[in-house]
């Protein structure tokens, strides 16, 4: 049973840190530090006191699949490979 599997390019290289079934790439967002008691616990609050950048990066792996008929080392998402949207090659 042969299954054709699309994968994403993005123009004509793919890219290191990206799955290239879905699309899914490093993303970035804020490390945020806090001060202070919460109000539940008889507190003023919690007060943030800096925001730092950091960077959420996703886990990929290298697997040998099967595409169109030929084997070929690809870098995958784990969601994509437990989805079952890959085939791996024996």
């Amino acid at each position: 049973m042969k299954t054709i599997v699309k994968i994403k390019k993005y123009g004509s290289i793919v890219m290191s840190q990206v799955c290239v079934m879905c699309g899914k790439k490093t993303q970035v967002g804020n490390q945020i530090e806090r001060r202070g008691l919460a109000k539940w616990k008889g507190g003023v609050g919690r007060k943030i006191t800096g925001k730092t950048k950091r960077k959420f990066k996703i886990n990929l792996q290298r697997v040998r699949a099967n595409i169109k008929g030929t084997v070929k080392k690809i870098k995958v998402c784990t969601r994509c490979i437990s989805a079952g949207k890959i085939i791996k090659a024996l």
